[in-house]
């Protein structure tokens, strides 16, 4: 491998447009981030002399200020693990045109799902996403998406301790089982442990080793022997399977993921003011959208196809495709950097998913219990009805699991950016930022669970047909809910004139 600059620039214009379509598209996440979260922020309407929940709620425990640059960190963490990579690996399959949904989907969707779920929770002093839901969708829906976003958690919690476990038998002497109890082990200590002690010190290393691992791999890229293919919205996976709407839960984490509603309010929980909120939310998911274009590019572009690519990840599965490409590019350093991350950035998301799982339940159950139940204790008693259902899952199929995590982490993300939408309509602000993905989002899970294989696996022209039918439904509900808005505003007018 040649590393000198004439090599890198025959690199570059072997790439051709290609090329220019991965750096145009890292551009505009930039750029998304400083014009797009400028505007949400300002239609969303911060206030820093509102003290936030750090300061009102301190609990030593959930509650307490946090720097900005340390929370963006630990939420990058919290809401990538290995998302942004696996998924990106898997999306590479479809080729190039993953580079508009991450894009697209990062910064009008993801980016302002994250922001929302975030923002509401620190305006509704550190509100769990259930709890917001209830609040602009009505308690029906929070029943509904309290039991569902728990559920997420444990499938969360179980898939991203299965994959880890599964390599820690491969490259140590442990065993998988018990690989699985002392990850678990680690899980019920951090779950139950104050926010600062191990989250907030050690989090913010390994969100930093996930930058890094990106960025090293993104060089890496104008290196390989095989240029970035052709931007082609032709469809390129090698199954066949079309564009729409697989791509949009395949590619989750890179784009929008429900996951991180249930993640923001931790975060929520430890701002100082609420500025800091474009930089740790709306911020995170760009990030997270860069670390999503390089792996895309990078499975794209390592294995010459998306034919190899499919055989290596039939071989050795997501992880093993990771550990491949880095230990190619970066050598030996890269294969220890691979494998720590494929380690260590799932464990840490587990551990999150559980510790939100376990808020959730505490909110929702916090009325019933005693003065005695309402102390210390509770995170401990908690975590452990979490813990149980999440060791016993990680003894299934890994690739069963990660299948479902798709679909309902996608209708999670679906129903926040309803949520987003509703408070901004009531609120008499442009819902349109968050409505319209909403809309959107209801068209892909609405379509998806009807076509997958790990759904009802009917035809594609009957899933699309059902899919518009529930799409049709739940426009006319908007549909309505904004002729009531603009009743109330109408009443309101006529009662200030008549005052």
């Amino acid at each position: 491998m040649m590393g000198s600059l004439e090599y890198f620039l025959h690199s570059f214009l072997k790439g051709g447009s290609a090329m220019v379509t991965f750096i145009a598209s890292i551009l505009l996440l930039i750029v998304g981030y400083i014009v797009y979260a400028k505007v949400v922020e300002r239609i969303f309407g911060i206030n820093d002399q509102q003290e936030t929940p750090a300061y009102t709620k301190n609990d030593g425990f959930d509650f307490m200020p946090m720097s900005w640059w340390k929370a963006s960190l630990i939420q990058l963490l919290n809401i990538a693990g290995l998302g942004p990579i696996f998924g990106a690996v898997l999306g590479a399959l479809y080729g190039p045109v993953a580079f508009i949904w991450i894009v697209i989907g990062s910064i009008f969707a993801g980016a302002v799902h994250d922001y929302f779920s975030g923002m509401l929770s620190l305006r509704h002093k550190g509100a769990q996403y259930p709890e917001l839901v209830g609040k602009y969708l009505g308690k029906p829906v929070k029943t509904v998406i309290n039991l569902l976003s728990i559920a997420l958690m444990v499938l969360v919690a179980a898939a991203f301790t299965a994959g880890p476990a599964q390599l820690m038998a491969e490259v140590t002497p442990l065993g998988f089982f018990t690989s699985i109890i002392i990850i678990f082990a680690y899980f019920l200590v951090a779950t139950v442990l104050p926010v600062n002690k191990v989250i907030g010190k050690v989090y913010p290393i390994f969100g930093a080793v996930l930058i890094f691992m990106a960025v090293s791999i993104g060089i890496g890229i104008f290196f390989f022997d095989q240029s970035i293919p052709n931007l082609t919205l032709s469809n390129l996976h090698p199954q066949e399977l079309p564009v729409w709407p697989m791509l949009m839960v395949t590619i989750s984490c890179g784009a929008i993921s429900g996951f991180h509603s249930t993640q923001s309010p931790i975060l929520a929980r430890t701002l100082k003011k609420e500025s800091e909120g474009r930089k740790v939310f709306f911020g995170a998911m760009i990030a997270e959208g860069i670390i999503a274009l390089i792996w895309a590019a990078a499975g794209m572009t390592f294995f010459g196809s998306t034919g190899a690519l499919q055989a290596a990840l039939d071989a050795g599965g997501p992880a093993g495709v990771v550990n491949e490409i880095s230990s190619t590019t970066l050598g030996t350093f890269g294969g220890v950097l691979a494998v720590l991350g494929v380690i260590i950035l799932p464990i840490t998301t587990g551990d999150t998913a559980l510790r939100s799982s376990r808020m959730m339940l505490v909110d929702a159950v916090r009325p019933l219990l005693s003065k005695e139940l309402n102390g210390k204790w509770v995170p401990i008693l908690f975590a452990i009805p979490v813990a149980i259902p999440a060791f016993l899952l990680t003894q299934m199929d890994y690739s069963f699991l990660w299948r479902y995590v798709g679909w309902s982490n996608q209708v999670v993300a679906t129903v926040m950016l309803w949520t987003g939408a509703m408070y901004l309509l009531k609120n008499h602000k442009f819902h349109w930022i968050c409505s319209v993905p909403a809309l959107f989002m209801t068209a892909v899970v609405s379509s998806y669970i009807f076509y997958a294989p790990e759904g009802f696996g009917l035809a594609y022209s009957t899933s699309m047909i059902i899919g518009a039918v529930i799409w049709t439904a739940v426009a006319l509900w908007f549909v309505r809910q904004l002729f009531k808005q603009k009743q109330t505003i109408n009443e309101e007018v006529v009662a200030k004139k008549a005052g």
